[in-house]
């Protein structure tokens, strides 16, 4: 059943997904996790230099099947479709950007307590309707989490990503979701800190160069003294 969000209003998340075991571990290797989701969002770096590591089809699935998102057999067919059909492929990176763009979009307004366009929310609920479905089965110590697509695997690995971030969106996490307050930056990040107080991706990287900048506008702010000329001598 779907169920609206209660942090963000139009955001849906399939909810049947709890499952108990007792005595028997359960593997959830397959569900994106919320890292994953951030950095699917970061692959369009903006600094120093603007660059999409998602540029091609093939790129674009090779990061799918290192995250983890895409098995390695399914990236093989689906390349062999897109040498056929070059279209298809150019479809499928323009929607695996649309869904990129939306959860940028949302989590930028969220980080700065506005409402999120009703666009980009419609963007993220198509990825989330994608069939994909979770399953228990047996695996080498109990019980694993596995899936079967259904439908276009890429749209599968998408609706992964998008829920990664709708679920932190609507479980009381959404205040540690925040984007880099370096304007050249921008990469959204989880504010893992105690204090939830962290501004920056990185402190090592654009929060020493915001400290750096701060030190710099204040020398640049004080008033420059010179030394008074000598007084005349007395003739």
């Amino acid at each position: 059943m779907l169920n609206p969000s209660s942090g963000i209003k139009g955001l849906h998340v399939n909810e049947s997904e709890t499952i108990s075991a007792p005595a028997m571990p359960v593997s959830q290797g397959h569900l994106a996790s919320v890292q994953t989701g951030l950095n699917f969002v970061n692959t369009l770096d903006l600094w120093p230099t603007p660059h999409d590591h998602l540029d091609t089809p093939e790129a674009a699935l090779d990061w799918l099947v290192d995250n983890d998102l895409l098995h390695k057999e399914a990236r093989a067919e689906l390349l062999h479709r897109y040498e056929d059909s070059p279209g298809a492929g150019r479809a499928m990176l323009g929607r695996l950007r649309r869904v990129r763009e939306a959860m940028r979009s949302v989590l930028e307004a969220q980080a700065g307590r506005q409402r999120p366009d009703p666009t980009d929310l419609a963007e993220i609920n198509r990825a989330l309707r994608t069939h994909y479905v979770y399953e228990l089965v047996e695996g080498p110590d109990g019980v694993s989490l596995g899936h079967r697509h259904q439908g276009d695997p890429v749209d599968g690995a998408a609706a992964r990503l998008a829920e990664s971030i709708a679920r932190q969106l609507i479980q009381g996490a959404a205040a540690r979701l925040k984007v880099c307050e370096n304007p050249q930056c921008r990469w959204v990040f989880k504010d893992t800190s105690p204090t939830g107080q962290r501004k920056w991706c990185s402190m090592r990287s654009c929060g020493n160069r915001a400290k750096v900048a701060r030190h710099r506008a204040r020398q640049k702010a004080q008033p420059q003294t010179s030394p008074s000329p000598e007084s005349p001598l007395p003739l």
